[in-house]
């Protein structure tokens, strides 16, 4: 059996610890582990902005319609939802990360009771291309 003696050294000579090479190694593996984890990760999160934002597009979409179907004309704006109790508040559009959605105007009425046009759809600002091919702004 070696016994040790101070600073880590045994009877024959050698230290305790890391030589460069393994440590190269260690370095180089973990690097590579990084290069596959961080696209996933990215990808991931991407995939779940898109599937907030689709969510987000008809919770507007139905609130806008129950609004015009409730007070017979359409709303003028994404404000009046928050006003008339709809929706607490807007919510951001997670590809911009800002409450700057698109909300055009429709001439068409969407009812037989209804008297005023307004915005009928709603559409993200961002012109990002989707994992799907498309852009935002077109769902």
């Amino acid at each position: 059996m070696v016994s040790r003696l101070k600073h880590g050294r045994n009877f024959m000579g050698r230290s305790f610890g890391f030589t460069l090479l393994e440590m190269i190694i260690v370095i180089t593996i973990m690097g590579i582990l990084l290069s596959i984890a961080v696209p996933i990760y990215t990808q991931s999160l991407l995939r779940s902005r898109e599937a907030v934002l689709k969510n987000d597009l008809f919770e507007l979409r139905k609130l806008i319609s129950q609004y015009t179907l409730d007070k017979q004309k359409a709303p003028q704006s994404l404000d009046d939802l928050v006003q008339g109790g709809y929706i607490k508040t807007i919510p951001k559009d997670p590809m911009t990360n800002e409450a700057n959605w698109e909300a055009p105007t429709c001439e068409e009425l969407e009812s037989i009771d209804q008297q005023d046009p307004g915005i009928c759809d709603v559409h993200s600002a961002s012109n990002a291309i989707s994992t799907e091919g498309t852009a935002y702004s077109t769902w």
